[in-house]
C-alpha cells in the first residue's frame, strides 16, 4: 500500500540522514577535543592540525572512488563498507597509543566518511519517484547544518569524560546503521563489472595528495616562505589531472567517466559546486573575522554563527520542496544570489553586529539552496543510472576542492593584511564574491526544466 511504502522510505531516509550526519559531526566534533589530544600526545600545532587536514585529504579520495564502487557493487554494500570503515577508524583512534596512529585512524574514518554522502545521494536517485526527491535530498543537506550546530555542543559535552568518547560514541550508532542498512538499501549492481580501474584510482588519488598538501601549506603565517613547497605539489597535482584524464579515456570502466565531463549540464554543475564549496570555506573564517572587526571574544563570535546555521538548517529542507515544484535551475540561482548579497554584506567596509547577523543568514540561505538538493539532484537526472554513484563522487569531489582551495585563499588574505585588521578577510569574501557571480553566469546555462521520466 501507499502508506506502508511512504514508512519504508522514511526508514530508509532515517538510515541515510544518519550516516551522512556520523560523518559531518566527525569533523566538526573534533575541534573541542583538540587542546586535550594535544595534552594526551603531547603534539605541537602544526602536527594537531593533520586532525584535520587528514580528514579533508581522505574524504576527498574516498568519495570518488567510495561512489564508482557502488555502481558495480551495489549501493548497500558499498554503504555498508563505507560505515565499517568509519567504525573501524572510530576503534584506532579511541586505541591510539600515538598520533601518528590516530592520524591513521582518522584516515580511515574519512576514507568511510567520503563515500556515505555520494553513496546516499545515489541511493535516493534509485528508490525515490523524481516528484520527491527534491524533498528527500533537502532532508539529507539539512545534516550539515545541524552537525555544525551540534558537534561543538556534544563535543563539549563528552570531554567531561574524555576526548576517546568523541569517538567511541560511533561505535554503537554504526552497528544499528549497519544493521538497518542490510534490511533497507538496495541490493542490485551491474552485471559482470569490466575490470575495475585501478591505476586511475592511484592517480586520481596522488592528484588529490598533491593537491591537498599544496593547500595545506599556502595557508598559514609563514605561507610566503613555503613556496618552495607549494608550487612544485600544485604542478605535480596539475600534471597527475592530465595524465589522469588520458588514462580515463582508455580505461574499460573508468573511476570518472569522460562522459560525465562531455555533458555541459554536468560541468556548469561542477563548476557551481566549486563557487559553493569557496562560500563555505569563507565562513569557517567567520569567528576570527568578528574577533578583529566586531571586538568580542572567542566564545562570543563562534556563537554568532549560530543565525547562519539555522538558516541553513531550515533551508535546505525548503529547498528541496521547491526543487519538486519548480525545478533545480531558479532554485540554484536563488541560492547563488542569496549568497553573493552575504558575501557582498560581510565585505562591506563599516562592519556591524546588524549587517554581520544578516549578512549571516543570506549566506545560509543561500548555500542551503546549493548544497544537499538542487545539486544533486541535476547530477541525479544527468548522469543516469550507469553513472549516478560516479556522478555524485564527481560533484562531492568539487565541492570539497573549492573547499580547500577557499580555505587556502581566505586565510593566505588574513595574512596579506596586518595583524589587527578585518580587511584580509572582507578582500577574501569579496574575491569569493566574485567567484559567485561568475557561478551565477554559469546557471544561465542550466535547462528550466529537467525532463521528466523514470532515471
Amino acid at each position: 500500500s501507499v502508506l506502508m511504502q511512504r514508512s519504508q522510505d522514511l526508514r530508509l531516509l532515517l538510515v541515510l540522514f544518519g550516516g551522512v550526519l556520523l560523518g559531518a559531526l566527525d569533523i566538526a566534533i573534533v575541534g573541542p577535543a583538540l587542546p586535550a589530544i594535544q595534552l594526551s600526545f603531547g603534539a605541537d600545532s602544526r602536527a594537531l592540525s593533520w586532525v584535520f587536514n587528514i580528514y579533508v585529504l581522505f574524504h576527498l579520495v574516498g568519495a570518488p572512488l567510495l561512489a564508482k564502487l557502488s555502481d558495480r557493487l551495489g549501493r548497500r554494500a558499498v554503504y555498508t563498507l563505507s560505515l565499517v570503515l568509519f567504525g573501524a577508524g572510530s576503534i584506532i583512534v579511541v586505541l591510539a597509543p600515538a598520533l601518528p596512529v590516530l592520524l591513521a585512524g582518522r584516515a580511515v574514518q574519512a576514507f568511510g566518511a567520503g563515500g556515505i554522502f555520494p553513496v546516499a545521494s545515489a541511493v535516493i536517485g534509485d528508490t525515490f519517484p523524481r516528484e520527491r526527491r527534491g524533498r528527500a535530498l533537502g532532508m539529507i543537506g539539512a545534516v550539515f547544518g545541524i552537525a555544525f550546530l551540534l558537534g561543538p555542543l556534544l563535543g563539549g559535552l563528552l570531554l567531561r569524560w574524555s576526548w576517546h568518547w568523541l569517538f567511541l560514541i560511533n561505535l554503537p550508532l554504526v552497528g544499528i546503521l549497519i544493521w538497518q542498512s542490510r534490511k533497507l538499501l538496495p541490493a542490485e549492481r551491474q552485471p559482470e563489472p569490466r575490470a575495475f580501474d585501478a591505476l586511475g584510482a592511484v592517480l586520481l588519488s596522488a592528484t588529490l595528495v598533491s593537491l591537498v598538501w599544496a593547500m595545506s601549506h599556502l595557508d598559514g603565517p609563514a605561507a610566503g616562505g613555503r613556496l618552495t613547497i607549494v608550487i612544485p605539489f600544485l604542478l605535480l597535482s596539475l600534471g597527475g589531472a592530465m595524465v589522469f584524464w588520458q588514462i580515463e579515456k582508455r580505461a574499460p570502466d573508468p573511476v570518472l567517466h569522460p562522459d560525465l565531463l562531455r555533458s555541459t549540464q554536468l560541468r556548469l554543475v561542477a563548476g557551481i559546486a566549486v563557487a559553493t564549496g569557496l562560500s563555505e570555506a569563507g565562513m569557517v573564517f567567520l569567528p576570527a573575522m568578528a574577533v578583529e572587526g566586531l571586538a568580542v571574544d572567542p566564545a562570543t563570535a563562534s556563537w554568532m554563527l549560530l543565525p547562519l546555521v539555522l538558516t541553513l538548517i531550515a533551508g535546505a529542507p525548503a529547498a528541496g520542496l521547491l526543487l519538486d515544484r519548480i525545478g533545480p535551475r531558479p532554485v540554484i540561482q536563488g541560492g547563488l544570489v542569496l549568497t553573493l548579497c552575504g558575501l557582498l554584506g560581510f565585505a562591506v567596509p563599516d562592519l556591524t553586529h546588524g549587517s554581520f547577523f544578516t549578512a549571516g543568514m543570506l549566506v545560509g540561505l543561500g548555500l542551503s539552496g546549493l548544497l544537499g538538493a538542487p545539486l544533486r539532484f541535476v547530477v541525479i537526472q544527468e548522469a543516469g543510472e550507469r553513472f549516478r554513484g560516479a556522478g555524485q563522487g564527481l560533484l562531492t569531489l568539487s565541492l570539497s576542492i573549492g573547499q580547500l582551495v577557499g580555505a587556502a585563499l581566505v586565510g593566505a588574505f588574513a595574512v596579506a593584511a596586518r595583524a589587527g585588521q578585518v580587511s584580509g578577510y572582507q578582500h577574501a569574501l569579496g574575491a569569493v564574491a566574485g567567484v559567485t557571480v561568475l557561478a551565477l553566469l554559469a546557471s544561465l546555462g542550466l535547462r528550466p526544466r529537467l525532463a521528466t521520466g523514470s532515471s
